[in-house]
C-alpha cells in the first residue's frame, strides 16, 4: 500500500507574508559543454546559480527540484548558447506558473586556450575565469558575458625614474671627452649599468558586455584577443628566454598606469559592434604599494552599464 508523501511547499502557507525578489540555489556543480564563437564545443566544470521570483506571499516557496532538473537536462542533453540559455530560464518561469514571472541563472568556470608564446612558438595552456549571466525580468531578456584577462602592466613614473638612475650612474662612470663605444656597450651590459628597473605587476582586466539576439555562441575568444591585443603585454604560458626577453620589451614600449589601459581598451570596445554595451574594470595589483590602482568606465548606453 502506497504512501502519500507531504508536500509542504504545495500545501502550506508561509509563516509570516511576503514576496521575496529571488529565491533558488547558488554553486551547483556540474559538466556544462559550452559553444564559444571560433571553438569547438567543450566540456567546462561550472558552478551555476539558479533562481526565481515568488510572486505569491502566501506561498510556502518555490520548487527548487524543478530548477535543479531543467539544468541537469541541459547537462546531459544539450549545449549551452544563447537560444539554450533562453530556454532555460523560459523553463524555470514555466515550471513556477502563478509563483514566478522573473528567472535568472549564472554560470561560473574557467575557459582554457592554447596561447603561443611571443617569438618561440610554443604552446601552453590559458585560463580565462568566465561568467554568463541570463536574466529574464518582466518578459525583458538580458544576457552578460563576463572575461577575466590577465596582463603585465609597467609604471611610467618607475621607468622615469628608473631611467634617471641610469643617467645618473652613466655620467658618473664615463667622465672623459672621448668615450669609447665598446666600453658603453660593455657596461650597459652588467648590473652596474642597470641600476634600477621600474616595478611592473600582474594586473586583471575585468570584461562585461551585454549581448544581442544575434548571437549564437559566446564571443569568449573574440573578447579575449581584443583586450590581449589592445594592452599588448598579456601574461604568457611556455616561454623560453627568447620570449621573456620580448616580454620584457613589450612592457618597456607599452608603459601604463590604469587610467592607460582602461583608455586603450574602451578605445579597442568603442570599435566594435558585436556587444550593446561594455562595463570594463582594470585592476592593477600593486607591486610598489599594498593596495591596488583600479579604472571603471563604460560605453555610456543610455539606461545602460553604470560604473
Amino acid at each position: 500500500m502506497s504512501t502519500s508523501m507531504p508536500d509542504i511547499a504545495n500545501h502550506t502557507t508561509a509563516q509570516t507574508e511576503g514576496t521575496l525578489d529571488w529565491v533558488g540555489m547558488s554553486n551547483i556543480e556540474m559538466p556544462i559543454m559550452l559553444a564559444s564563437k571560433g571553438e569547438s564545443p567543450r566540456m567546462v566544470s561550472a558552478f551555476v546559480d539558479a533562481f526565481v521570483n515568488l510572486n505569491d506571499p502566501q506561498a510556502k516557496g518555490i520548487h527548487m527540484s524543478r530548477l535543479y532538473l531543467l539544468l541537469d537536462d541541459l547537462s546531459n542533453n544539450n549545449e549551452l548558447n544563447y537560444q539554450s540559455l533562453v530556454s532555460l530560464l523560459n523553463g524555470f518561469i514555466s515550471s513556477h506558473q502563478e509563483l514566478s514571472d522573473n528567472a535568472k541563472v549564472v554560470f561560473n568556470c574557467d575557459f582554457h586556450l592554447r596561447r603561443k608564446s611571443l617569438i618561440s612558438g610554443k604552446q601552453g595552456w590559458k585560463a580565462y575565469p568566465i561568467t554568463i549571466t541570463g536574466l529574464l525580468s518582466q518578459g525583458k531578456l538580458s544576457i552578460e558575458l563576463a572575461v577575466d584577462v590577465r596582463y603585465s602592466s609597467t609604471c611610467p613614473c618607475s621607468a622615469a625614474l628608473a631611467r634617471q638612475l641610469i643617467q645618473k650612474a652613466f655620467k658618473e662612470k664615463f667622465t672623459q671627452d672621448d668615450v669609447n663605444l665598446e666600453d658603453i656597450h660593455q657596461w650597459l651590459g652588467t648590473t652596474d649599468g642597470v641600476v634600477a628597473t621600474p616595478h611592473s605587476q600582474r594586473s586583471v582586466a575585468e570584461v562585461k558586455v551585454k549581448l544581442n539576439a544575434s548571437t549564437t555562441e559566446f564571443p569568449i575568444t573574440d573578447i579575449v584577443d581584443l583586450v590581449e591585443n589592445a594592452l599588448k603585454t598579456p601574461v604568457q604560458a611556455a616561454v623560453k628566454r627568447e620570449d621573456e626577453q620580448e616580454f620584457a620589451r613589450l612592457n618597456g614600449q607599452n608603459l601604463m598606469f590604469c587610467e592607460d589601459a582602461a583608455r586603450r581598451l574602451q578605445h579597442a570596445m568603442n570599435l566594435t559592434t558585436e556587444f550593446d554595451d561594455f562595463w570594463l574594470k582594470i585592476n592593477h595589483l600593486e607591486s610598489l604599494h599594498a593596495h591596488d590602482a583600479v579604472s571603471v568606465t563604460t560605453k555610456g548606453v543610455i539606461g545602460g552599464y553604470q560604473p
